[in-house]
């Protein structure tokens, strides 16, 4: 199969899988605010800044690395270093995720009284805890895979575990219904572990499998010490600029979203409306506006260990061409949505979410998606060519426009002071990084 075949079979099968999880989340997001209401919903939505941060921590910047260098040793032929590299980084990221998990079970109240500021988010941070072993798991084993454009355990996996997560909850909430027992949000948090349970063992199990095809010296589980420092050695040279940038630009977001109901409070809103008000935007609005860039995401998956490949051939006018060719597809499938959401937005607000409000955010929202979408797509082709600081200084300069209107503008305008926030904020990061990539190309 040539490149060009596994690319677009590649990225055909996870665009399927994950417009497939975001039709299931859609309608989950529907039961979420129907079961628990909107002022539970802010309240769930506002642990994810935590669960961002320590899945930063653990794997996100190993898993992006992993690709890249699972990709260069395949593009050489090397298959067994690729073994080697997963098995170094499941070593590392897990020991690492168990670190995190631990501090956060410890420390559950301290952050969410310090930071959060709602005490009520301490259970849910307990049961959030338990999640980040097993997602490192399956975190580095979709790495592995993608950097070999094999896309069966990424998609499947991914599958089971936006299924488990929604069946668990359904279940429960049934059963504790039933029995005439309180239905808390917190079964909803508990979901999360039990979805990455599911997709890690599955992962582990395929992986396995799929190591029984080859040599007995080749699937071998020890791996010496000497190989494990060499590889660790340079799995995170491409994984600590990576996950450094990731986690400075999550606490940075965990800022914007705790700031947002304190802002929306000192423009005059009570303490529970401004919750409402950040649930509908964060758990209904943005969800639909994300929903299409499930093919943008799709794409973005197979373009780092593709790009990662061309340049260790370097193949310069291929890739040149294929930046090109997916730049201008982003930008067409953004202007597409944008004009069905300006047309359909305020229906889905009040027929999907029984929320007019969801209805407002998403109209306005709209806008976004020509430069929310191909954003995505630039960045990873910029991490696929190594240039991960560059990607990260853009994206910095995105999130600092939007706490800055968060801080400023918010407390005179409202919400409204934010989704100009979130508008500008695009359009600058688009602009920075098409000046990166036609430096790229020039040069």
């Amino acid at each position: 199969m040539s490149r060009k075949q596994a690319l677009i079979r590649g990225t055909a099968v996870l665009t399927v899988t994950s417009l497939s999880t975001r039709f299931m989340g859609f309608f989950y997001r529907m039961f979420l605010s129907h079961t628990f209401g909107e002022e539970n919903v802010g309240l769930y939505q506002l642990v994810f800044p935590v669960y961002a941060l320590g899945i930063s921590l653990s794997c996100a910047g190993m898993e992006l690395a992993l690709s890249r260098c699972v990709a260069r040793e395949a593009a050489a032929g090397r298959m067994q270093k690729t073994r080697e590299l997963l098995k170094t980084s499941l070593i590392f990221t897990f020991f690492i995720s168990c670190m995190i998990s631990l501090f956060i079970r410890q420390n559950a109240d301290t952050i969410a009284l310090t930071f959060l500021r709602d005490s009520r988010c301490s259970s849910l941070l307990f049961l959030l805890s338990y999640t980040f072993p097993f997602a490192s798991v399956h975190s580095c084993i979709c790495g592995y895979s993608l950097g070999l454009k094999q896309t069966k355990i990424p998609a499947v996996s991914q599958l089971l575990e936006q299924a488990f997560r929604i069946l668990s909850v359904i279940v429960i909430c049934m059963y504790c219904s039933g029995q005439g027992q309180n239905i808390s949000i917190a079964f909803a948090v508990a979901g999360l572990t039990f979805g990455e349970i599911a997709a890690s063992f599955y992962s582990l199990y395929s992986i396995r499998q799929s190591w029984k095809q080859i040599s007995e010296k080749s699937r071998s589980v020890f791996l010496p010490p000497a190989a494990f420092r060499r590889h660790l050695q340079r799995l995170l040279e491409h994984a600590l600029p990576l996950t450094a940038s990731r986690v400075f630009l999550n606490i940075l977001q965990s800022v914007e979203a705790v700031s947002i109901p304190v802002c929306l409070q000192y423009y005059g809103m009570p303490a529970a409306q401004s919750l409402q008000t950040y649930g509908v935007l964060t758990g209904m609005a943005l969800p639909c506006i994300l929903f299409p860039s499930a093919v943008t995401n799709a794409v973005s998956s197979m373009l780092l260990p593709t790009v990662a490949g061309l340049q260790e051939m370097k193949d310069r006018q291929q890739l040149r061409s294929l930046i090109l060719k997916i730049t201008c597809s982003c930008i067409l499938l953004g202007c597409f949505c944008c004009g069905v959401l300006l047309i359909l937005g305020k229906w889905i607000g009040i027929f999907l979410f029984k929320s007019p409000l969801a209805g407002n955010f998403i109209l306005t929202l709209a806008w976004i998606c020509p430069f929310l979408y191909l954003n995505h797509t630039l960045h990873s082709i910029l991490n696929g060519l190594g240039r991960t600081g560059t990607g990260f200084f853009n994206n910095l300069a995105g999130i600092l426009i939007r706490i800055l209107f968060v801080l400023c503008f918010v407390p005179h305008f409202g919400i409204e002071g934010y989704l100009w926030g979130l508008l500008a904020g695009q359009l600058v990061v688009c602009g920075m990084n098409l000046a990166s990539l036609q430096e790229f190309l020039h040069n």
